[in-house]
């Protein structure tokens, strides 16, 4: 069975929404005033995912430390695209991806449950100079999914898969032109 290389994701016309995790000490000044402020910090990588089911399987519910909140952060689809165009994959030539404003990798997909599936979800690092335009151009709101996401937990732990799949946002295929490029070959 041939690997799937797709992004599934929330957006209309013009905005996209990607999840992150964090700690409250992040979330709450961010989720105050509707994009990140410190202390976030613009000077690392900030690696931003379309795919909830991944980020609920990468916070473990948002009970791993320090990402014990989740957000869903709708952002523009022009800087979406903007920071697909900048990026490199992390698969590929080294000394290309380090010169990138933006690294691409392509992991797998889960199930509701955390099992990894025969199709992969992609997640785009924002490096710091490219943070500045995520966080004061492209952010156009930041919702707490944190009750959300430990009610699927929930649903989940006492069997209720299908009412736990109903609480799930709504994800569909992603246009491919800004994100074929940046599929693993081969």
């Amino acid at each position: 069975m041939p690997l799937v290389y797709e992004v599934r994701a929330d957006y209309d016309a013009d905005t996209i929404v990607v999840y992150q995790a964090y700690s409250d000490r992040i979330a709450d000044p961010a989720l105050r005033a509707g994009r990140f402020v410190p202390p976030f910090s613009s000077g690392r990588m900030t690696w931003i995912k379309p795919s909830f089911r991944w980020l609920m399987h990468r916070s473990n519910f948002g009970r791993k430390p320090g990402q014990e909140r989740i957000l869903a952060v709708r952002i523009t689809r022009a800087g979406w695209e903007e920071a697909l165009a900048a990026g490199a994959l992390t698969t590929g030539d080294q000394a290309v991806l380090a010169r990138a404003a933006v690294h691409v990798q392509w992991d797998p997909e889960r199930s509701l449950r955390g099992a990894a599936l025969n199709e992969y979800s992609v997640q785009v690092g924002l490096g710091r100079g490219v943070i500045r335009s995520y966080v004061e151009e492209w952010t156009v709101g930041i919702t707490d999914l944190t009750e959300r996401t430990r009610r699927i937990a929930d649903l989940l732990r006492s069997g209720k898969t299908a009412q736990a799949r109903r609480l799930l946002p709504p994800e569909r295929l992603y246009p491919a032109d800004p994100v074929r490029r940046h599929q693993p070959r081969g």
